[in-house]
């Protein structure tokens, strides 16, 4: 199998389920504030769960980079 295809098809999932699971820690980090907890709580929070997001988005950002350089190998 094409080595574009196989790393596509191994970094696509892996992006959604860390996009996913940084906008749940986002929304976790909302409701810590929202519940008046301490600064330091919500904000660390926030900060971990941005970097988690957009290391998902960089990901998946890869795999969609491979998945157009298969397409083009296959002349579609």
């Amino acid at each position: 199998m094409d080595q574009h295809y196989e790393q596509w098809s191994t970094l696509a999932p892996r992006g959604l389920m860390i996009i996913g699971l940084g906008a749940t820690l986002l929304a976790h980090s909302s409701s810590l504030k929202t519940r008046r907890k301490p600064f330091w709580q919500w904000f660390i929070m926030g900060t971990i769960s941005l970097i988690i997001f957009n290391s998902g988005i960089a990901i998946f950002g890869e795999a969609v980079k491979h998945r157009a350089m298969y397409e083009s190998k296959l002349g579609l």
